[in-house]
């Protein structure tokens, strides 16, 4: 079930046209002013879009000049099944692509963020979602537990993603129909 989901909401993504993504992120990162307005991270870590994910590079670029103080963060895959690391990101630095071809920074010390923007292919109004499969944001946020917000589109919310033991529930769900506190009964 989990497979399929994942699959199905990755395919819908992808089959999306390059302007209907842009407009759902643009209706994405409104939402994200609000919400990271009133939560108020000095470090916030985002990931690189993947597979048509929703592109949020541009507007860190706009997050981090809203204050001298803040910093923007990768995740960063040191070794399969562990915990990621999260590495300090600044506009048109190098960057180095892991296995799956990702840009991230190629060293520097770990950060440890006050709120993570965690990509969904599949989520659910319980806060959890569905990545790729590797258990690395589970295995992350029990390590360090920021504030966990997943950033999706729409047409990846489900009933259910069937969340196994391990999974960790995000805290909010942030789409382009707006920035969604998890009710952990709604599993």
């Amino acid at each position: 079930m989990r497979r399929a989901l994942r699959e199905r909401a990755c395919a819908e993504r992808l089959a999306l046209p390059d302007e209907r993504r842009a407009t759902l992120t643009e209706q994405l990162e409104a939402h994200l002013d609000c919400l990271l307005a009133r939560l108020a991270p000095h470090a916030l870590a985002f990931c690189w879009p993947y597979r048509a994910e929703p592109d949020l590079r541009a507007w860190m670029c706009r997050w981090l000049v809203g204050g001298h103080s803040r910093v923007a963060a990768l995740p960063v895959v040191l070794a399969k099944a562990t915990p990621m690391v999260f590495r300090r990101w600044t506009p048109g630095m190098e960057m180095v692509f892991d296995r799956h071809g990702i840009p991230h920074p190629p060293d520097g010390e770990a950060i440890v963020p006050d709120a993570v923007l965690v990509p969904c292919n599949a989520f659910d109004a319980a806060g959890y979602r569905l990545g790729y499969g590797g258990g690395y944001f589970d295995r992350t946020l029990a390590l360090i537990d920021p504030v966990a917000v997943g950033v999706g589109f729409e047409l990846g919310r489900a009933q259910t993603v069937y969340p196994q033991h391990h999974d960790r529930p995000m805290q909010w769900i942030v789409t382009e129909a707006g920035a969604f506190p998890a009710r952990p009964h709604a599993a």
